[in-house]
């Protein structure tokens, strides 16, 4: 009577060893599909410049570069407290790119001396000359230099102006 009990208890586990082991097979390959998927679809994959916010406050991010023959601005990027936004998701063409950030109270974030056009809604601007006639907002953006590096990030950290 022992002895089947013994093999019995063998059999169950097993049958129950079996089931793990086709689980697992089938499981395997589905969770490594899904791990490359994530890994290839990272958020900063694909980001060529992102700025990220390391204040405390919702920042609104436009950013100004030449593009082919002319100054071209374009936003806005609501960046959250202690987020990041990718702004140009394409290959960086040109070595500076200009950075306007202003606060929910249309506080400037940033110290920029170069002067480009904005808008309050969306917007995507061309030229970067006599804003105000074409109807448009005149803001100070912050020169980057990238380096010509193919990546780059760049940090909002506190209130410069």
């Amino acid at each position: 009577m022992a002895r089947e009990n013994y093999h019995s208890r063998a059999s169950r586990c097993r049958r129950f060893s079996g089931a793990c082991n086709r689980f697992t097979g089938r499981c395997i390959p589905v969770f490594l599909v899904f791990i490359l998927t994530l890994a290839g679809t990272s958020p900063s994959a694909d980001a060529n410049f992102r700025v990220c916010n390391q204040t405390l406050d919702v920042v609104n991010v436009a950013i100004g570069l030449y593009d082919v023959d002319d100054w071209e601005t374009s936003g806005w990027w609501i960046v959250g407290p202690n987020q990041c936004s990718n702004v140009v998701e394409d290959s960086l063409t040109s070595r500076y790119i200009y950075v306007y950030a202003r606060d929910v109270f249309n506080g400037s974030m940033l110290a920029g001396d170069t002067s480009m056009c904005v808008a309050p809604g969306e917007f995507r601007i061309r030229g970067r000359q006599d804003c105000l006639i074409r109807g448009h907002i005149a803001a100070e953006f912050e020169e980057v230099d990238t380096r010509r590096s193919e990546r780059w990030t760049f940090f909002i950290t506190t209130h410069d102006s």
